[in-house]
Order: structure tokens, then C-alpha cells, then sequence
């Protein structure tokens, strides 16, 4: 806890005087573009792998970045999601998996999981994920953890569009949802091509691809 206290610290002393202006901005209100959905895990920071700044990224974690369907029974994700994007105008939403993710591991052996019962009914919602990968493969086991990471964010998507807030967005135009997977090894940050339907490798392809689409939805 010391070095965490120590951080404390120096932000207060190097980092904040440094950017001073920008967070005195900040201050009176925020206006990010971005409502990133990725998992709690800690060797996760949207930030860091983004290379963004405060006020550019609306940050939402949990377990396995899992977005449950929309129902009337109020949830700290769908209130988010809701104030994100029907208050704060987000234009973009990223689901964003990871390697090694403890959280697909337990939802491809939730037996495992019996004396962590919130947890267990937590990844209930990444059923669907395990099942189309066992559908796949006629059985489900520990090596296709990658798969089911991916099939996760694509079934969390599927989530997502039920959100009636997220509807209008996209049925607008306005709004734009992205599927993503980060390798804490390697760094490399892979993206769901609709066309294609795999998981590939960002390029410099994809971001003009990206600045593109936002130029059209401006002019539009």
C-alpha cells in the first residue's frame, strides 16, 4: 500500500501542476466520445493501452466486461450505459476482452465456482459465449479459453444492442459499437471485423477505416 499512498503523492505534486489547465476543464464537466466496457482485471488499463487522457475514455469494469441484457431491474452497468450515452452523447462504445482472462475461465468450468456463488451467477450472462464454442467443438475445455474471450465480446454486443438508449444510437446513425481483444503479452489489441467475422490485428487500415466513417457521420 505504501507505493500506492507514495503515488498518491507524487501526482499531487508532479503530474497535476503539469496539467494543471487541462484538468481545471475538467473540473466544471466532461465530454468523453468513448464508453469503454473491459474487465476489472488488474492488469488492465484502458488508458495506458489507449493512450488517452482523463476525460477522454467513460470507463465502465467488472468481471469478465460483461453487459447484461436491458430488463427493468435496475444494475450499476445499465445505469452507466444509459447515462453514457443518452446523457453524455457517447458516439463510440468498445466491449473489450483480454488473454488469460480469469473470468472466462470460470465460465467455461463454472463447477468450479460453487464456493463463489455471486461470481458463478455473475458469468451466467457468458452462457451464451460457452455455448456457441461448445457447439463448435462438440465438448468445452480450458484450451478454448481465446475462443470463448472472443465469442464473449460478441455476445456482450448482442447485450448491448438491447439497451434501448444504445438502440436509438444506432438505429440513428449516431453511434457506433466496437468488439475488441487485448493480449497482455504481446500488447497487440485485436478488432472484430464485421466483413469477415474473425478477430484480426489494428492496422493502419482499420484506423482510417475508422476516421472515415466518423468524417461521413459528421457530414451526414
Amino acid at each position: 500500500m505504501d507505493h500506492v499512498i507514495s503515488g498518491v503523492a507524487r501526482f499531487q505534486n508532479e503530474v497535476y501542476p503539469a496539467k494543471r489547465e487541462a484538468f481545471a476543464k475538467l473540473a466544471n464537466g466532461q465530454n468523453p466520445e468513448v464508453l469503454f466496457i473491459t474487465c476489472a482485471d488488474s492488469r488492465i488499463d484502458p488508458n495506458l493501452v489507449t493512450q488517452t487522457e482523463p476525460g477522454e475514455l467513460f470507463i465502465c469494469r467488472n468481471a469478465g466486461n460483461i453487459v447484461p441484457p436491458h430488463s427493468n431491474e435496475t444494475g450499476g452497468m445499465t445505469a452507466s450505459i444509459e447515462f453514457a450515452v443518452a446523457a453524455l452523447g457517447i458516439t463510440d462504445i468498445v466491449v473489450c476482452g483480454h488473454t488469460d482472462c480469469g473470468a472466462m475461465k470460470g465460465a467455461i468450468a463454472p463447477e468450479q465456482l460453487d464456493n463463489l456463488p455471486h461470481v458463478k451467477e455473475w458469468l451466467g450472462h457468458c452462457r451464451s459465449a460457452t455455448e456457441v464454442v461448445r457447439h463448435r467443438h462438440g465438448e468445452l475445455c480450458k484450451d478454448h479459453l481465446d475462443e470463448v474471450t472472443c465469442e464473449n465480446v460478441l455476445q456482450q454486443i448482442q447485450h448491448l444492442r438491447t439497451h434501448p438508449a444504445v438502440a436509438v444510437g444506432l438505429a440513428s446513425g449516431n453511434l457506433t459499437i466496437h468488439g475488441w481483444v487485448y493480449n497482455i503479452a504481446s500488447g497487440e489489441v485485436l478488432y472484430h471485423n464485421e466483413k469477415t467475422g474473425a478477430f484480426e490485428p489494428m492496422d493502419e487500415a482499420y484506423r482510417l477505416r475508422l476516421l472515415r466513417q466518423a468524417d461521413e457521420a459528421n457530414q451526414a
